[in-house]
């Protein structure tokens, strides 16, 4: 992981500066800032093909930038691969959450990090059954997070339940910043303030959030800025108690 000395604006978690990517002769960027301050959610709001996923993408690792400086609690880094979003605290919650289906819930938590029981552990890989499912009740309960058993398999819990066992998943990694990438879109209403009262949470705990979606009056429930991308470009970036739904809606469609 490349880090440099220079530093940026020191209440700024995540600066992006001036970042282009191009795909062939599509603009997907173009001279986008972005910043995410300690502490704070941001909602970032676009159409379909407005960049959203791509910046999220780049600072993820799972792009690189064709031009343009990224800083991270005030050094310059360059995020050439998830790996190095990962070490510097950096985790993204994709729509596709990435669970095992047929695994409970505990094991999808610690999954690839799973605990291993004394000797036999080392050398066979034995798993310590007793300690994962303490931990997965630890989680699920820090996080109220309301499930019958974290011996559960995923496929039998609802839409919403899944997202929280990604969340919950996610959190124990201890990140400074999460990336949500539509995570209330194919769940009920009920399970969505479940959802954003989970997201208010992180906060709480001291965990930055980019939330991206296209329900612009949940990201006002729950998002202290907005910021609003349109064809590659940034239109908008203000408080959200300095804006309204329809001024939103105006940026978003370009009058």
């Amino acid at each position: 992981m490349q880090v440099t000395a220079k530093t940026s604006t020191a209440t700024s978690l995540v600066k992006m500066e001036k970042i282009y990517k191009h795909f062939g002769g599509v603009v997907a960027l173009q001279d986008v800032d972005f910043d995410l301050n300690y502490n704070e959610i941001v909602g970032l709001v676009g159409d379909n093909g407005a960049g959203k996923s791509t910046l999220i993408k780049i600072l993820s690792g799972a792009l690189t930038p064709d031009d343009g400086k990224i800083y991270f609690e005030g050094n310059e880094v360059e995020i050439s691969n998830p790996k190095i979003a990962k070490e510097l605290g950096i985790e993204t919650v994709y729509q596709d959450l990435a669970l095992v289906e047929n695994l409970d819930v505990a094991s999808n938590l610690f999954l690839g990090r799973e605990f291993k029981k004394g000797v036999l552990g080392k050398l066979f890989g034995v798993i310590d059954k007793k300690r994962t499912y303490s931990e997965a009740e630890k989680v699920m309960r820090n996080l109220k997070i309301h499930i019958d058993s974290v011996k559960t398999i995923v496929q039998n819990l609802s839409g919403g339940q899944r997202q929280a066992v990604a969340i919950g998943k996610t959190v124990y990694l201890s990140p400074k910043v999460i990336i949500m990438d539509e995570p209330t879109a194919a769940i009920g209403v009920k399970e969505r303030k479940v959802i954003l009262d989970l997201i208010l949470s992180l906060k709480e705990k001291g965990i930055s959030v980019i939330f991206i979606s296209h329900n612009i009056p949940e990201v006002f429930s729950v998002a202290d800025r907005i910021v609003v991308l349109n064809r590659g470009l940034k239109v908008g970036d203000e408080k959200a108690s300095n804006l309204t739904v329809d001024d939103v809606v105006k940026l978003l469609v370009g009058s």
